[in-house]
């Protein structure tokens, strides 16, 4: 008999296969992006919202499907599958109520007549959610802290060692929803930075997710040497190149294997080009106005900025639990970094560019504990109850950075330093007039210990299989259209098309969509006739 563990997160579904008789990982698959439309959590929240939670979890619950057929099971005989990520992953994914996660505060949800989820840990039939599995399958949920902080947090503490922690730490879960947390004593901080998609590789013009084929580092040897995942997610040799004209100095065993760039390898290029005056922020400075890489993968400035756009949010949320728990930034001793953005990405080079707190003296880099704590619930199940009791006594005083005026002008001096080259003196000069401390120098040789060698350890015998184009198809007809195609020609991610007839078919694949965060096919429509909200889902065409 078998047993599935899966991350929801919000940049892709992973999947493990285990045997149930010793808990062994059997096999593993991944999406290639998230299946919903959106680059972030928020604008998934906000499709849910306008089009529905029903037509959100069918979408979800396809790509689901899709993904663990690919593990090369009997999915017959599964008896148990369990499912962790943040609370509008999972809500979605069992196809509950979201309005509530939408809403801030007991009033707001009064007004409008929203009662709050009930997300604690709890057990349900997988074939009655949707899963294609064994019929009485059990489908495990791991329980939320408090309604905004959900189990992908719970893992993040858990599984790094945090909640153990006596000296003061911070822990971030690195990606497109960068959840935080800061302890100090027995009191912990929590916060949640919407660091946006170039995080993990999305809206970079050859970005993609930690995969086969990704260049996710840069090491320096006189020139950069470009690091690219294997068929076993492991960084291996690629070609050492000049960043400015993509001279290849030196082929490494993965040449001519690169297929684009991971973030980590985007945040590892800033540093790289920084580092040797490529990159004057605002501007990439190189003669062609591009920074290469091997095999024809270049980063461009828009490239750039989305990623420090990133570097800004999450740098923001840093400093701004550091300010609420009224410590000083030499009071840090410990970083945990998790996800594939946490585990890849060279540690120092992440810290030149403001992806975690200068001052920390020891740096950890754990892997994917979302993936890693539903993997430890399929082999456990009695282990629910006691996550349930940790997450009982978590006392977190969550931080909404969305509305917190401390969190709003750090990140205003993020943006004008990284959009506008403010200087660093000046950054902090501006701070002090706020009464905020000013950002640190860097600690000098900090300890960095990397767990594991890949954001997933274990692959199992069957190895990694990617699930690309997860999505589904939405599909409408609308009185009045012209078939002047200024939909289709606007859309940025060329996923929207205009058919034939009176009035057309248009079409939009959900997978490459960017959602509520884009909108530009509806704006564009000069007749105003094109009505997002009013599409319809179909089975996925290919």
């Amino acid at each position: 008999m078998y047993g599935i563990s899966m991350d929801i997160g919000t940049s892709g579904l992973r999947a493990h296969a285990l045997d149930l008789k010793d808990g062994t990982i059997m096999s593993t698959a991944i999406t290639d992006r998230h299946p919903l439309p959106g680059g972030n959590v928020m604008d998934h929240l906000t499709f849910c919202v306008n089009m529905g939670v029903e037509l959100a979890h069918n979408i979800v619950m396809s790509a689901a499907n899709r993904l663990i057929a690919q593990l090369g099971i009997d999915l017959g005989k599964v008896e148990r599958v369990t499912v962790c990520g943040n609370p509008i992953q999972l809500s979605v994914f069992e196809g509950i109520e979201v309005r509530d996660l939408a809403l801030a505060g007991e009033n707001a949800r009064r007004v409008h007549g929203i009662k709050l989820q009930d997300r604690n840990a709890h057990t349900v039939d997988a074939c009655e959610v949707g899963l294609q599995v064994g019929e009485g399958a059990e489908l495990l949920i791991p329980p939320a802290i408090k309604h905004e902080i959900g189990a992908d947090a719970l893992a993040m503490l858990y599984k790094s060692g945090f909640l153990e922690q006596k000296k003061i730490c911070m822990v971030t879960d690195y990606g497109t929803n960068a959840e935080m947390a800061l302890k100090v004593g027995d009191e912990i901080y929590t916060g949640s930075a919407a660091a946006g998609p170039a995080i993990e590789g999305q809206h970079i013009r050859h970005g993609r997710l930690a995969s086969p084929g990704a260049i996710s580092d840069l090491e320096y040897e006189f020139h950069w040497r470009c690091k690219v995942l294997d068929e076993n997610l492991l960084p291996q040799d690629g070609d050492k190149i000049d960043l400015a004209t993509g001279t290849i100095i030196e082929e490494g065993d993965m040449h001519g294997k690169a297929k684009g760039i991971t973030g980590t390898g985007v945040i590892a290029l800033v540093s790289a080009a920084m580092e040797n005056n490529l990159f004057r922020r605002p501007n990439i400075v190189t003669t062609t106005g591009y920074l290469k890489l091997q095999d024809g993968i270049v980063v461009d400035n828009h490239d750039v900025q989305e990623a420090c756009k990133a570097f800004g949010a999450m740098r923001a949320g840093h400093f701004t639990l550091i300010e609420h728990a009224g410590i000083s930034f030499a009071d840090l001793d410990r970083m945990y970094m998790c996800g594939a953005s946490g585990t890849y990405v060279d540690a120092i080079k992440a810290r030149d560019v403001g992806l975690l707190p200068p001052s920390a003296k020891n740096i950890e880099q754990i892997g994917n504990t979302s993936l890693a704590l539903a993997t430890d619930l399929v082999r456990d199940p009695e282990l629910l109850d006691e996550l349930q009791a940790v997450a009982n006594e978590i006392r977190a005083n969550h931080v909404m950075f969305a509305t917190d005026k401390v969190f709003e002008t750090i990140y205003i001096q993020e943006l004008a330093y990284w959009e506008e080259g403010m200087s660093i003196e000046k950054y902090n000069d501006n701070l002090r007039e706020e009464g905020i401390q000013p950002l640190p120098g860097f600690q000098k040789s900090p300890n960095v210990e990397r767990k594991v060698e890949r954001d997933i350890p274990v692959l199992g015998a069957g190895g990694l299989r990617i699930v690309k184009d997860t999505g589904m198809i939405l599909q409408g007809h609308f009185e009045g259209c012209t078939r002047c195609r200024q939909c289709e020609k606007e859309c940025p991610e060329n996923v929207l098309t205009v058919g034939e007839g009176k009035p057309p078919l248009i079409t939009i694949k959900t997978s490459g969509c960017l959602g509520t965060a884009c909108y530009r096919c509806q704006l564009r429509c000069p007749e105003k006739v094109f009505d997002y909200s009013a599409l319809e889902l179909k089975e996925y065409g290919g």
